[in-house]
């Protein structure tokens, strides 16, 4: 009986320390991760990405790595090198199908691949992101919200040719922020808008200025109007991906007039982003979603 007993215990031990061990093992597992995709650039020449939808966010490792969307194109982002040798850095890249896109940057002097297309590359170096950050519905609903919320914030104005274009608002729900802007002609000529566009740029501009800065494009604009008639008022919410400002930087909120020369330019700190005000859940049917 005693023997039974003391094979009872040891193999009671055994036990536990087989469950011990599994334990371990299902620990030390590593997270799901993805490839990032190698790139190498050069200081002569640009390098083009050309991704299948817009994109939304940029995130460059090093400063060693100028990056810029190409004009009149949301999906095409190029990149060239602000000095030769740097070493090895990254690159992130957030698009509005809701991918991440993971890149490993390398520098040399002459690239063999000057035209990357992301829409032929697998899953392998992206993620897909919450499908929140792209649903109409829900974009549509908050940014009415926000267009009628009594909420005005700190107001950053500016007056020039007769145009007066200020924000006075800014929201956040979720993953999108939404900011305010009202447009004001007080003049008798009428203000046709050909671009709204919005930048986080250096406070102090470097000699190569026109890669400095990085985009930020709108997930929707609720009210979008094209022309802003003489003597009349017009305000309208765009809503973007969340983000704050690094420090040395700030947000520019630039309004083009087309054929004409009315051109105005917003400059926001980051301590005006932070205190943003948040928009109350609203129950939204998510059956429409951006494409």
């Amino acid at each position: 009986m005693k023997k039974i007993n003391a094979r009872m215990v040891m193999g009671f031990f055994l036990f536990l320390f087989g469950l011990n061990v599994n334990a371990q093992s299902i620990t030390k597992l590593p997270p799901k991760s993805i490839a990032p995709y190698p790139l190498e650039i050069t200081y002569f020449k640009t390098t083009n990405i050309i991704f299948p939808s817009a994109i939304v966010g940029v995130d460059r490792g090093s400063k060693d790595v100028l990056a810029q969307k190409a004009k009149g194109a949301a999906n095409i982002l190029q990149l060239k090198a602000a000095r030769d040798s740097f070493p090895e850095t990254n690159l992130t890249v957030i698009t509005a199908d809701g991918k991440l896109n993971s890149f490993v940057i390398n520098y040399t002097p002459k690239p063999s691949v000057l035209n990357v297309s992301m829409k032929e590359r697998d899953n392998k170096n992206s993620i897909f992101l919450s499908p929140g950050l792209v649903n109409k519905a829900e974009v549509t609903t908050y940014a009415t919200h926000a267009l009628y919320s009594k909420y005005k914030g700190r107001k950053v104005k500016h007056r020039k040719y007769g145009i007066r274009f200020g924000l006075n608002g800014i929201f956040i729900r979720d993953n999108l922020m939404y900011l305010r802007l009202t447009i004001t002609n007080t003049s008798n000529i009428s203000y046709d808008i050909d671009q709204l566009r919005f930048f986080i740029r250096d406070q102090k501009k470097a000699k190569r200025t026109a890669s400095q800065e990085i985009e930020i494009t709108p997930v929707h604009i609720q009210n979008k109007v094209t022309k802003i008639d003489g003597r009349s008022s017009q305000t309208l919410v765009v809503a973007v991906p969340k983000f704050t400002i690094p420090d040395k930087k700030y947000l520019a909120i630039q309004l083009f007039e087309a054929n004409g020369g009315r051109h105005i330019e917003l400059s926001v700190k980051n301590r005006t982003i932070i205190k943003a005000a948040v928009l109350p859940k609203l129950q939204i049917n998510r059956k429409y979603t951006y494409q």
